[in-house]
């Protein structure tokens, strides 16, 4: 699943905010929601694309998040973490206020552009391999594509994702596994569909 690796960074996205807010232990609560917002608002995003399957719901789910988190600012106890602390109010939004005025299977990624989900690599084969996959991951189940996000994408662990989800693990565990076992199917039949075609 490395070829899903982002251009924003995700990963190391975490680390920078450890070193970031380690800086600033006297940053208000505020301004420290308006930081994590700016730092992470392609995250956001991304996982908002992840739950919704459409680009332009995605945008509304980030601006909700946004604004929700600013409204809560006082709530916040800790600058730790305020990444997942975002994750967790978009998934809110999502399932209390958004999908049920969306649609719930995932629509085409060709409204998308390729550069917002994967790297733009040198290598144009693995490019377009990076972005089948990604189509493929859309079309997996809700819940398993939220998780494989977190997990594969944005770099969360197992814990961290059941917490942010509110699941216990053995579930992270099983959806992860059952998104392997649809995605290899996937991979295996589209690849001796593509060998068929081209006549090898």
């Amino acid at each position: 699943m490395s070829v899903l690796a982002l251009r924003a960074g995700s990963v190391s996205d975490k680390h920078t905010q450890v070193a970031f807010y380690s800086m600033s232990a006297e940053m208000t609560s505020e301004q420290a929601v308006r930081d994590a917002v700016q730092m992470h608002s392609r995250r956001v995003w991304r996982f908002a694309l992840a739950l919704s399957g459409a680009s332009d719901v995605a945008d509304d789910l980030v601006q909700a998040t946004c604004l929700r988190a600013l409204e809560r600012h006082h709530q916040v106890t800790s600058h730790d973490r305020l990444d997942s602390w975002l994750m967790t109010i978009c998934r809110s939004i999502w399932l209390n206020e958004v999908r049920s005025r969306s649609v719930r299977r995932a629509r085409a990624l060709s409204v998308t552009p390729e550069s917002e989900l994967v790297a733009t690599l040198p290598d144009s084969e693995t490019n377009i391999f990076a972005a089948e996959v990604f189509t493929q991951v859309m079309q997996l189940p809700e819940a398993q594509r939220e998780t494989v996000m977190l997990v594969f994408v944005e770099g969360y662990s197992y814990r961290e994702t059941a917490a942010l989800l509110d699941v216990p693990i053995g579930t992270i565990m099983s959806r992860l596994s059952n998104a392997r076992r649809k995605l290899k199917t996937v991979m295996q039949f589209e690849a001796a569909d593509a060998a068929r075609r081209s006549g090898k």
